[in-house]
């Protein structure tokens, strides 16, 4: 799929009638990226994410009992994600979100009839809970809340949460594209000319064995990652 650009810097026009404001860094009904620094010059595919109220304001899991809220961490968004609350969720009485494998309590969805309603029980769950890069992070704080507000039927977990921004994230500008991956360029430039094939072989065991802990910390340990 290709990767699709929005050059404008001003405010973009969503489906919902809300406006998308980089400058402001408002992001309506949208799921939001950011490059790590250091983590990100090495592995470009791994970011910072949080989810956006319907006013556009960001919401991360930034760390220990940490929600922030409207002060995105690690810099400015650089691809989005925005969903149709309408015809992708299902925030309702009969709403069958699922957290992993297992269904949230009715009483929960009969309380979250909104989508900030749902992101402030997100908020809630995750201001008790310890951080942890390999086990309780931003991208659980996400799902959590994109099973609750029944995108897509739920099941989201760390895996596929990050092969959907990676896929179908749209980027902000051409300066978001430069900053996501010029870093890696760069490192990976000098990794080679100094390094050559003994850089290749560590790039790719580090890959190995991050990729490799959350597929088994998703599918196979359920209960080691949280969501």
């Amino acid at each position: 799929m290709e990767e699709q650009v929005d050059y404008d810097h001003r405010s973009i026009m969503v489906e919902s009638g809300m406006q998308i404001d980089p400058r402001r860094e408002r992001f309506p009904y949208c799921i939001v990226w950011t490059p790590l620094p250091i983590t990100s010059w090495l592995i470009p595919f791994i970011g910072h994410i949080g989810i956006c109220r319907e006013d556009g304001v960001i919401l991360d899991f930034a760390g220990p009992s940490c929600v922030s809220i409207d002060d995105f961490a690690f810099g400015a968004v650089a691809r989005y994600i925005q969903i149709n609350k309408d015809k992708e969720c299902s925030i309702s009485y009969h709403s069958s979100a699922l957290k992993g494998d297992q269904e949230y309590q009715h009483d929960d969805l009969r309380e979250a009839l909104t989508w900030d309603d749902a992101l402030e029980k997100g908020i809630q769950e995750f201001q008790h809970r310890p951080y942890n890069l390999f086990t309780c992070n931003c991208h659980s704080f996400v799902a959590n809340n994109l099973n609750r507000l029944g995108f897509h039927s739920g099941g989201w977990n760390v895996v596929n949460l990050a092969v959907l921004i990676f896929l179908n994230g749209r980027w902000v500008n051409k300066t978001a594209v430069l900053r996501s991956h010029l870093p890696f360029v760069v490192v990976s430039g000098i990794g080679l000319v100094f390094g050559g094939t003994t850089y290749l072989s560590l790039f790719a065991l580090l890959v190995f064995l991050l990729v490799g802990w959350f597929l088994l910390g998703t599918y196979c340990f359920k209960n080691l990652i949280y969501l």
